[in-house]
């Protein structure tokens, strides 16, 4: 029978458990009405569940060995061979939307969930297994350690949850930190009062100088002379300390509409 090497340089780790890929492919149902696309199949351990689901699955897989592995394994399954994060999601169920889940590559995964808010739109459910330390920062909230940018961006647009964690010994290899299970869904917000570009840039820069307090890092997203009030209440604070709600109300202030 044919065997796939998991791929160092592709960050794959192939999860053995069955149980446990039993419950990552149960994260989907919140959205049992939506078709299904699998990021990074493998060996096919949480595809085979989730094939079991009468819903329409594709999956993306950049591997030619794993790809081979699941035409032999899997006939009838849709695999997209090729890159995730240069794939077109436009395209993948005809401008519907869709449930995105996997064992995501650890080496990207931070990347995946930036565009998936690319196309939040199309994504109102987001599931599946991280390293723990980003599933962690991605669930976290202000006056935590692990909030951050991450945080802040994906919050911005989804509830997130923190499900369970996963301990190395049931990978193939075994990697050198736990893993986390975690669902992100759409909230209610569908557009922002203030400028999404600007807000972006008050977070990274704020939390690029995470230490420092407010009116010492926003200095750089300033043009000319600070347009805050004196008496705006988050000049005392570092970044860590502002939910999401704050950090749009300093954004409106910044372009002095509060």
């Amino acid at each position: 029978m044919r065997t796939v090497r998991p791929k160092k340089a592709l960050g794959q780790h192939f999860l053995r458990d069955m149980d446990i890929a039993q419950r990552i492919a149960g994260t989907v149902d919140v959205r049992a009405d939506l078709p299904i696309l699998e990021i990074g199949p493998g060996t096919g351990v949480l595809t085979q569940f989730l094939s079991q689901k009468n819903r329409e699955l594709k999956v993306v897989e950049i591997d030619n060995e794993s790809v081979v592995y699941l035409h032999e394994n899997f006939p009838a399954l849709n695999v997209i061979e090729g890159d995730f994060l240069q794939l077109d999601l436009n395209t993948l169920f005809d401008g519907r939307e869709f449930v995105l889940t996997g064992n995501y590559p650890y080496n990207i995964s931070s990347q995946i969930f930036f565009k998936m808010l690319d196309y939040k739109e199309l994504i109102p459910c987001c599931t599946g297994m991280l390293q723990r330390e980003v599933a962690q920062r991605i669930c976290s909230g202000p006056g935590n350690k692990d909030y951050g940018i991450l945080s802040v961006f994906i919050q911005l647009w989804y509830d997130t949850e923190y499900l369970f964690t996963v301990n190395e010994n049931v990978f193939d290899p075994p990697p050198k930190v736990k893993s986390g299970v975690i669902r992100l869904q759409r909230n209610s917000r569908r557009s922002l009062e203030c400028s999404e570009a600007l807000f972006r840039k008050i977070v990274k820069s704020t939390f690029g100088m995470r230490r420092k307090m407010l009116r010492n890092s926003l200095r750089q997203v300033y043009e000319k002379d600070s347009p805050l009030p004196a008496d705006c209440p988050y000049l005392d604070k570092r970044p860590e300390q502002l939910s999401v709600e704050d950090f749009i109300k300093l954004t409106l202030m910044v372009e002095g509409k509060a």
